[in-house]
């Protein structure tokens, strides 16, 4: 076990970033993540798509720290500040089964990137007491094809965002290079693994992938271009949760196109245009008024 989490650390290249600083020793890469796992919290949440969340709700265990930094997360102090608390690998095994006990859909790893050989070898302690529910990896896409491979067999549910087709919007909003080329393999390395969705007789999720979008003001023909390669470059029963709900926090406040929310008219061209693309399984959330704690409502 040990050697596994040394030999991916001492290097660290888990993510696209490729930093090779040694994690082991307390070297910070982009992420800014050492050998430790760090979490921020672990939850039942019950505000994800509903095929995911149920009535039950999904057992979230957001992960500190990302491979990403955008200037409009909602989750900012956890994303890039690096709130949270470091916990062993036992620890983290202990969280799986605390949340199943309680009774959850699936287990929701937020974030997780930084920190997947910890979480392969928890997946195994906690399976071998008794782990059964569907596992989701809830992720920014931004993504190493060969650190998914790592996860073959242990993930259940893929969770990516598609955040952008032009990849000079990866740069300036969150800091990264050839986002879109890089996701999209991504996303197809996903699919190979886990295929189109499969639902229970409750209509939740137990295998497959669903993509998820974030619609920002100011940027409706990336979204368009998104929606697009998805049509074009995935099955039609995939899953595509559209975000439609943006709102300006932390950095992307003081940014011009991003320091307000998305008007009507830009809302009705996304969704005229999902229509118009004739994406079949997919969620759009309704265009509300909420600010920073909002509750997301879904459209099927």
């Amino acid at each position: 076990m040990e050697n596994n989490i040394s030999n991916c650390l001492e290097k660290c290249e888990i993510c696209p970033h490729k930093c090779k600083v040694n994690r082991l020793e307390g070297k910070q890469g982009f992420c800014k993540s050492e050998d430790k796992v760090k979490i921020a919290l672990y939850s039942t949440h019950n505000f994800e798509e509903p095929c995911i969340s149920g009535e039950n709700g999904s057992g979230t265990v957001f992960f500190s720290n990302c491979t990403m930094r955008c200037i409009f997360c909602q989750n900012y102090e956890i994303s890039q500040l690096g709130k949270g608390r470091e916990i062993t690998i036992e620890e983290l095994a202990n969280i799986f089964m605390l949340q199943q006990e309680k009774g959850v859909e699936n287990i929701n790893l937020v974030t997780p990137t930084s920190y997947v050989p910890q979480i392969i070898e928890s997946l195994k302690i906690a399976k071998g007491k008794g782990l059964k529910i569907p596992i989701v990896y809830n992720t920014n896409g931004y993504e190493k094809v060969e650190t998914l491979k790592m996860l073959e067999g242990y993930i259940d549910i893929y969770l990516p965002d598609l955040k952008y087709y032009y990849n000079e919007l990866g740069k300036k909003y969150s800091g990264v290079n050839n986002y879109f080329e890089i996701t999209t393999q991504a996303i197809l390395e996903m699919y190979r693994q886990v295929g189109e969705p499969i639902l229970n007789d409750e209509g939740i999720m137990q295998k497959g992938l669903m993509i998820r979008h974030l619609v920002l003001p100011g940027e409706i023909e990336n979204s368009k271009q998104v929606l697009k390669w998805i049509k074009e470059n995935m099955s039609e029963k995939i899953f595509v949760s559209i975000m439609a709900q943006y709102f300006p926090t932390y950095l992307a406040k003081n940014v011009e196109n991003l320091n307000r929310k998305l008007t009507k008219e830009e809302y009705e061209e996304i969704e005229n245009y999902v229509y118009e693309l004739d994406i079949e399984n997919g969620y759009m959330q309704d265009l509300g008024e909420h600010e920073e704690e909002y509750v997301p409502d879904w459209d099927e």
